[in-house]
């Protein structure tokens, strides 16, 4: 069995083959696991879509999958609902470890993923975990679609190395000036299309993301807002046993645990 710091290697070589143009950046980053590793995610950010080996594919899926025993899978019927509120649960933490029917991924309009090296939004962080066949599934998608995803609306994917079953991509507004009621409309039609594809597909749990408020600058407390009663007003027509607001850092926690009572 090869060492998590072997894998990592490989899965460089192989990477740099298929992009030579990267070969002089990777040769100043140091050889400590810990920059290897960051170097491997960047390079799997970069990676444009294209076919992979099948030895890349079990390296990869092999150190994807050591990595989430690691991190640990929080089962999400395990968690606790908010008192008063059986099919919700308010969870603070990393979304990429939860067992769910379904994470939601706040996507950009290409829906391939974020192509900036090592960024830090939900979309590059869902994808690294993911691997790179989510890339692959997300661009079959678009080529077949032959445009760009509307905002608003949702698509499912493959999960892969996640623990969940699977991963709903939703374009969430762009807010560039003062906060429109066509940009809340269009923020809880995101929420509304993957309740609706949860339904369709069966999904016993859901797991949302806080669409919109990071680089796509919606307001925090009105997108919770917006969050809340959306998937409340859904859940009353049917739908999955349990959804989860996963919140990213205290202040969003704090404004979802005011809003939830």
């Amino acid at each position: 069995m090869r060492t998590t710091e072997e894998l990592i290697r490989f899965l460089i070589r192989e990477l740099l083959a298929q992009m030579p143009e990267y070969r002089r950046e990777a040769a100043r980053v140091p050889g400590d696991p810990e920059s290897q590793r960051y170097l491997l995610r960047c390079l799997m950010n970069v990676w444009p879509p294209q076919e992979l080996s099948a030895a890349f594919l079990s390296a990869q899926d092999e150190l994807l999958g050591r990595e989430r025993e690691e991190k640990g899978v929080v089962r999400v019927l395990d968690l606790a609902p908010i008192p008063g509120e059986p099919r919700l649960v308010l969870w603070q933490g990393d979304i990429t470890r939860l067992d769910a029917g379904a994470i939601v991924n706040a996507a950009n309009s290409q829906l391939l993923g974020c192509f900036r090296p090592g960024h830090n939004c939900i979309d590059n962080v869902i994808h690294s975990a993911a691997g790179l066949q989510l890339r692959q599934e997300c661009a079959r998608i678009m080529r077949e679609q032959g445009h760009e995803e509307p905002t608003g609306r949702a698509k499912l994917t493959g999960a892969y190395n996640l623990p969940a079953q699977a991963v709903l991509h939703t374009v969430g507004p762009i807010i560039t000036g003062p906060l429109t009621d066509r940009d809340r409309e269009l923020l809880a039609s995101c929420y509304r299309s993957c309740m609706s594809l949860a339904r369709e597909h069966g999904l016993r749990t859901l797991a949302f993301c806080c669409i919109s408020t990071g680089v796509f600058r919606f307001p925090k407390p009105e997108a919770a807002r917006i969050a809340v009663e959306t998937v409340k007003e859904s859940l009353a027509t049917g739908g999955p046993e349990r959804v989860v607001f996963c919140v990213h850092g205290e202040e969003n926690r704090k404004i979802y645990e005011a809003l939830l009572g």
